[in-house]
């Protein structure tokens, strides 16, 4: 065993515990963890928002037969947009298997190309009045395929930038995929600027395929930085010794079953991303306010979002996962409504403030703490199985929310109420489980996971043992 893995384990993980070289050492991997998760959020992202813009602004024109009803059509195209949320949880529990059991590494890199390639192939699908039925079928076989990868992306570059980071840092540096959800974010929208300021026939014809076309640029990226990484110690030290389990998933599911219905259910809180970028733009576009105006709210919040996310991760950092969480989605839960109803009312000026807060502030505290959170809450036998599995069932629900909102409000577009009620009910049960789930911020990382009381942690009596579900 190495020097620099010995010394990592030793007392409470801190960085001062290692020589000025190993402490190098340590920081360079984490950091090229982190660079690495920020790349996979930003691909993962960047093509998430390109398919949610154009499933709002540009589907239901071109993959849908007419039927005579806007909304009707909306909710086909939003229809699209939720499948890819049925394929994330068995794209969860197969990469998270293989996670588990080959590697952290090589499921990212299979992820990352499986994403990119999807998003590349949506933008030259041909529609539906050139090939009728097939068109709206290629669409959703294609949104499958990046359900399936991002079922595992977030949950795998989680796991793998976790374990490499040092205790009192391990919030900082998962957050930069989160970071790099919110840059994803803002490169899309940037992207559909331009397509936006189009004539109709040229922006329906060929102008809305150029983002997904660029996405192939972000994947060159993207795939570049993640070649260079390595298997974390604390994984590599598990299949070495070859006690991986043989069925990642099932094990999971008998030894963490609490944290794994937590986490589900923590996962409610991206409902508030999923509605506001999807639902909102639309809903935003039919109460008349110019679709260029809302990309820039969403670009403006998620700007801020680029850096108040680490900062919320590193909060987290000091003062515990719980009470930053929690933080957040409580008070997003009431932000909402100040969102839609300045949307309702076209009140640009508090559009623009209240998207920004909740972009930039609430949500972003909560959102920068799942990623690490998540991953300390399961051994390192099941994590990446445990997070994938449990982040995707929650985020299933999310999925459909647009489509369950646009079919709430319907034509009356007075009638905002259903959209707020979604986000605040999804935070304020978040919000809930929150208040019981296990703080593990202190934790050194050969304990996470494991049934150790945090009286026993703080005593240090938990060094060196492992529990017998986890040994």
């Amino acid at each position: 065993m190495s020097t620099t893995h010995t010394a990592r384990r030793d007392t409470s993980g801190q960085l001062d515990a290692l020589s000025p070289e190993d402490q190098k050492y340590r920081m360079d991997r984490a950091k090229r963890a982190g660079w690495s998760a920020f790349l996979g959020g930003a691909l993962e992202y960047y093509d998430f928002f390109v398919y949610a813009t154009a499933a709002s602004l540009i589907f239901p024109h071109i993959f849908f037969p007419d039927t005579g009803s806007d909304a009707l059509t909306l909710v086909a195209s939003f229809g699209t947009l939720g499948v890819a949320y049925v394929a994330r949880p068995f794209g969860a529990v197969f990469f998270g298997h293989l996670g588990d059991r080959i590697g952290r590494k090589a499921i990212l890199l299979a992820t990352l190309l499986l994403m990119g390639v999807a998003t590349f192939l949506i933008g030259v699908l041909p529609t539906y009045q050139q090939i009728g039925l097939w068109a709206p079928i290629l669409l959703v076989v294609l949104r499958l395929a990046q359900g399936l990868s991002a079922g595992a992306e977030i949950a795998g570059a989680s796991a793998l930038s976790t374990e490499e980071a040092p205790v009192g840092l391990r919030g900082f540096f998962p957050s930069f995929s989160i970071s790099g959800i919110a840059a994803g974010i803002v490169l899309a929208s940037l992207a559909f600027l331009p397509i936006t300021a189009m004539d109709e026939e040229a922006m329906l014809s060929w102008g809305w395929r150029l983002p997904f076309l660029a996405s192939i640029l972000v994947l060159g990226v993207a795939w570049f930085v993640r070649r260079s990484l390595q298997e974390p110690e604390d994984f590599q030290e598990t299949k070495d010794a070859g006690e991986q389990e043989k069925a990642p998933f099932l094990v999971m599911l008998r030894t963490h079953p609490v944290q794994f219905v937590q986490i589900s259910i923590l996962s409610l809180q991206v409902v508030t991303n999923t509605l506001m970028q999807a639902f909102g733009l639309s809903y935003a576009t039919q109460v008349g306010i110019d679709s260029s105006t809302m990309l820039w709210v969403t670009i403006v919040g998620n700007i801020v979002a680029i850096f108040t996310t680490p900062a919320s991760a590193y909060l987290s950092d000091r003062i515990g996962r719980k009470p930053t969480f929690i933080a957040g989605t409580a008070t997003t839960a009431v932000m909402i409504w100040v969102y839609f109803n300045a949307i309702a009312t076209g009140n640009i000026a508090l559009v623009f403030v209240a998207s920004t807060i909740i972009l930039g502030v609430t949500y972003a505290l909560s959102n920068a703490v799942y990623p690490a959170w998540f991953s300390e809450l399961f051994n390192v036998k099941v994590r990446y199985s445990g997070v994938a599995v449990g982040l995707q069932v929650g985020i299933l629900v999310s999925g459909f929310t647009p489509m369950i909102a646009s079919a709430l409000v319907g034509a009356n577009y007075e009638n905002w109420g259903p959209a707020a009620w979604l986000v605040s009910g999804a935070t304020i049960l978040a919000t809930i489980v929150a208040l019981t789930t296990r703080e593990t911020y202190k934790t050194p990382l050969a304990e996470l996971g494991n049934p150790v009381s945090d009286a026993e942690i703080e005593a240090g009596l938990h060094h060196g043992s492992k529990s017998p579900a986890t040994r």
